[in-house]
């Protein structure tokens, strides 16, 4: 069989769900099981995969998306929980009396709030709360659901206390093989897995510093009576001066702390900087901007769902310190469980799952470890804001019940997308020796555009969040890519790896499943067109920035695999 066709084939099952979901707009329920039998064929009789192996990779792949699933309903049950007790309500409340001009509004309630949400939740939910927030403030729809998925682009790779790289990363990657290398090196896993966590948070921090002006930006332009990108660089001092704010301590944190802590670290440190900056007037304007009066938008501003401050919901009795008391425990627990050998050696070896050489085939293993992981901590946080907020049972039943519902949606698109990875990574055994199919795209990519692959690796992230609507689900299916990708080429395969999250962080602001999530909370859904339209511009400025750092990181500093 020629290389070509080989090639093709390896890509086929990732092209297959790309026209079955973009081309064909299929709902990703139906698309995903049938690239997972695709992907199952082309492994059986392609790559001749024992089909005990096939089994295995599939077994392994569905322990983690019980893990990762785990992680999803905790961040989800979280967020439902507050919903329920009033503090959800009780912050939003807090937000809406801080300065007059809609540049401002959108900086803080946006970027940061939203930041810190997909830092704490992930999974799309900084939208689903900024956009009805901007709407109630007296934001159009339209530019609510805008703002709400600008978000989705920096504190993304860090969502849901760290799920993109503690999942995605560590389950996209061979860590059975790299390891072996990294020792023969006198190195080890984890400290090339702090390395890749490091330069995600050094990249998105350089890149992500001009998102609120940007976001600025569109604002005056798409929603301005004047339709001037100008008055959006107006508050030029003021942005910048909140993206720092964001992405100082969210380095610092990427850096010493983990993967776990960025987006909520850089976020609260910015709400503490920007909040009161932002009341005294610093750097702000004396001319406040506002959206044109209400009835002078265009119809295709309006959602359908008439959204009121006083009426998100039912009840809002909870003071500002309890309403931001679980994050706060949340980051307490996080911070303390991931640094302190104690806790953490008491929460990894409790209530655990581990399978080693599933099914007899060699490197093929699989574990849970239901305390340790950042799900268990939220369920934990869940129980704390029970009592804390004094909650009624039927309050927290429906906030299970509502969670419920929510994962079983993801859980039936996981069982098969995280299987179909497994296989597609453990390709590389058979009887033909052929490498894995990841290896195989690898060489394909690295003998077409050579040493300016590193350029579109953030693309390839992209690419893959648009598809499965996920960074961390991108990150499954491509940190593999990105690693051989990264050692036919001869260049750091560390930092393509971390430049394929970050790439696939940018790809959540056109990822079709999070624009119709936000545009439904506002009654905007049928006008997604308008929105990823629009949100490809701050995708595009992502992707371009971040493929000239990569090429200036290679070719200029010389950045390599000093662990390897």
């Amino acid at each position: 069989m020629s290389h070509s066709l080989l090639s093709f084939l390896a890509f086929l099952p990732l092209l297959l769900a790309a026209v079955l979901l973009v081309g064909f707009n299929c709902p990703a329920r139906r698309a995903m099981p049938l690239t997972f039998v695709v992907t199952v064929m082309i492994a059986l009789i392609v790559w001749e995969m024992p089909v005990n192996r096939v089994i295995a990779s599939t077994l392994q792949g569905l322990i983690l998306t019980v893990s990762i699933l785990w992680i999803i309903f905790g961040a989800i049950l979280l967020l439902n929980t507050l919903k329920h007790s009033g503090a959800i309500s009780t912050i939003r409340h807090g937000f809406s009396n801080i300065s007059p001009d809609r540049r401002v509004q959108v900086i803080i309630v946006a970027w940061l709030l939203g930041c810190f949400v997909e830092g704490a939740s992930g999974f799309g939910t900084p939208a689903a709360i900024v956009a009805p927030l901007l709407v109630a403030l007296g934001f159009p729809a339209l530019a609510a659901v805008m703002a709400g998925m600008m978000v989705q682009s920096t504190p993304v790779s860090f969502g849901a206390a760290g799920t993109p790289i503690v999942v995605g990363v560590s389950g996209g990657l061979d860590q059975t093989g790299i390891t072996e290398q990294l020792i023969a090196a006198g190195s080890d896993w984890e400290d090339f897995y702090r390395l890749i966590s490091s330069e995600v948070a050094i990249i998105h921090a350089m890149t992500g510093v001009l998102m609120p002006l940007l976001m600025c930006m569109m604002l005056t332009r798409f929603f301005g009576r004047n339709q001037s990108w100008l008055e959006g660089l107006a508050i030029a001092p003021f942005a910048i001066f909140a993206g720092l704010a964001f992405v100082v301590p969210y380095a610092l944190a990427g850096i010493f702390l983990g993967p776990e802590f960025p987006s909520i670290v850089g976020a609260l440190v910015g709400l503490i900087i920007i909040v009161p900056a932002a009341r005294a007037g610093f750097l702000i304007p004396k001319q406040y901007w506002d959206f044109p009066a209400a009835k002078d938008w265009p119809t295709e501003w309006i959602g359908s769902i008439e959204i009121k401050l006083e009426n998100l919901t039912a009840r809002s009795t909870v003071t500002m310190l309890s309403a931001w008391l679980p994050y706060a425990l949340l980051a307490i627990l996080l911070v303390l469980s991931r640094i302190n050998i104690d806790v953490k050696t008491l929460l990894s070896h409790h209530l655990g799952f581990n399978w080693i050489d599933i099914l007899g085939e060699e490197a093929i293993s699989g574990s849970i470890e239901f305390l340790y992981s950042p799900g268990g901590i939220m369920m934990f946080v869940v129980l704390a804001t029970f009592f804390l907020h004094r909650m009624q049972f039927s309050e927290i039943k429906a906030a299970v019940r509502e969670s419920s519902r929510t994962l079983l949606g993801a859980g039936f698109v996981l069982i098969f997308t995280v299987p179909m990875v497994r296989i597609l990574i453990n390709s590389g055994v058979n009887p033909t020796d052929l490498p894995a199919m990841p290896q195989v795209m690898a060489q394909w990519v690295a003998g077409s555009v050579g040493n300016i692959y590193p350029f579109f690796a953030p693309a390839v992230g992209a690419l893959g969040a648009f598809i499965a609507g996920s960074n961390t689900v991108s990150n499954l299916m491509m940190a593999q890519f990105q690693f051989d990708s990264a050692r036919l080429i001869g260049v750091s395969s560390a930092l393509l790896v971390a430049v394929q999250a970050v790439g696939a962080a940018a790809g959540n602001m056109i990822a079709i499943h999070n624009v119709v999530a936000a545009s439904a909370t506002v009654g905007l859904l049928g006008r997604e067109g308008i929105t990823i339209r629009m949100t490809i511009i701050p995708t595009l400025y992502y992707l371009i920035a971040v493929g000239v750092i990569t090429l200036i990181a290679i070719h200029a500093l010389g950045i390599t695999d000093s662990l390897m």
